[in-house]
This record gives C-alpha cells, sequence and structure tokens, in this order.
C-alpha cells in the first residue's frame, strides 16, 4: 500500500469530516456536540491553510487520517505558539499512521517560525497520551472534571514540546505558501513517510 502524506485539498472536505464524525458521536475525545459535514469542514481547512498546517495521509486515494496545527490562543503575543491534533480513521488505528502524520506536521512547523506546540487530550487515553510522548510531548497541566458528555464528567490534560530553541527575539511567523519556498519543506514534509504504515 503506497501512503503519501500531503497537504489538505477542499475536496477532503468530505473524507475528513467522515474520519473525525465518530470522534464526536461516539467519544468524549472531542467536546463538540454536533459533528461538521462536508461544507463545515471544507470552511474549517480554509481557515487554517493560510497560516498552518493541514496535513493528510493518503493511503491509494483513500484518507486514513489528519493532523493540524491551529491558533493557541487570538492574543498577538501566543502567536508563536500553535495547538496540535491528529485523527485517524477507524479502519487504519494501529499502524502507525497518527506517528507517521506528527513526525512530518512537527517537522514542517518550525519552518514557520513557530516555538511551542500544544495538545488537549480528553482522559483516559493512552492511545493519544503515548502517541504525544513518543514525539516529545510532556504533560504540563490538568483540567479536572472541566467538561460533561455522556453522562461523565471528563477531565484534559494538556501536553508540550518545544519545537525549537525559544530566540531571544522572535521574526513572526511565516506563513504557509511562504514556507514552501524554504529548500527544508519538502524533506519535512517528507518526514513521515518514510515510516511503515502496514
Amino acid at each position: 500500500m503506497s501512503a503519501t502524506i500531503r497537504l489538505v485539498r477542499p475536496e477532503d472536505a468530505e473524507e475528513t469530516a467522515a474520519i473525525y464524525r465518530p470522534f464526536v458521536t461516539d467519544t468524549p475525545v472531542s467536546f463538540e456536540s454536533q459533528a461538521p459535514d462536508a461544507d463545515e469542514m471544507r470552511q474549517r481547512i480554509g481557515a487554517i491553510l493560510p497560516s498552518y498546517p493541514w496535513l493528510v495521509c493518503d493511503l491509494d486515494g483513500q484518507l486514513a487520517g489528519y493532523a493540524y496545527a491551529s491558533q493557541h490562543r487570538p492574543r498577538y503575543h501566543y502567536r508563536w505558539s500553535v495547538d496540535v491534533t491528529v485523527y485517524i480513521h477507524e479502519g487504519f488505528r494501529r499502524r502507525r499512521i497518527g506517528y507517521a502524520l506528527y513526525a512530518s506536521l512537527l517537522a514542517l512547523l518550525p519552518i514557520q517560525g513557530f516555538v511551542s506546540a500544544h495538545a488537549g487530550i480528553t482522559l483516559p487515553n493512552d492511545g493519544s497520551v503515548g502517541l504525544h510522548e513518543a514525539h516529545g510531548f510532556r504533560q504540563i497541566a490538568l483540567y479536572p472534571a472541566v467538561g460533561h458528555k455522556f453522562g461523565v464528567w471528563h477531565s484534559v490534560g494538556w501536553w508540550h514540546r518545544l519545537l525549537q530553541d525559544p530566540p531571544a527575539e522572535p521574526s513572526n511567523p511565516i506563513d504557509l505558501h511562504s514556507a514552501q519556498a524554504d529548500p527544508r519543506w519538502l524533506p519535512a514534509m517528507a518526514a513521515g513517510q518514510v515510516l511503515d504504515t502496514q
């Protein structure tokens, strides 16, 4: 099976919505109450892509999962920090798809000038915790009983990883289009593709 990690496209909206849907309807992983349809997912893709990478793993024309970065907080001086997340199609779990997607995503973000990555994980979730810690994330916070879903209170842990050494005088992060002109972009995009996803 041939795996390609690439930037998401608008035409991927239906498949990404289908991957995400069970996390909303069947699990506490997402605190959303209604799963977005393809049109809403297309809007989300359009809102993310100018500034942050949204990657998909394409296995012979079928999307096996996706991962993306997004704004950590809207206030100006948080601009070097991102939140990251990954979702894997239920038919492709336990095949290192998430690990591969994060390998590429976390290699791309420093090229844009981002310094810190954060991930919120609804607990318990040993798989997600293991994935993040395998990529160097460490838990920095716990929000106990912060959300209520399916009749149960859920806690959320926050994990953090430096993407690069914090510069004394950081330049503003660059947009995705500008980053793609950097010679480091293609090797970073391919970072996850060397991994075995069988």
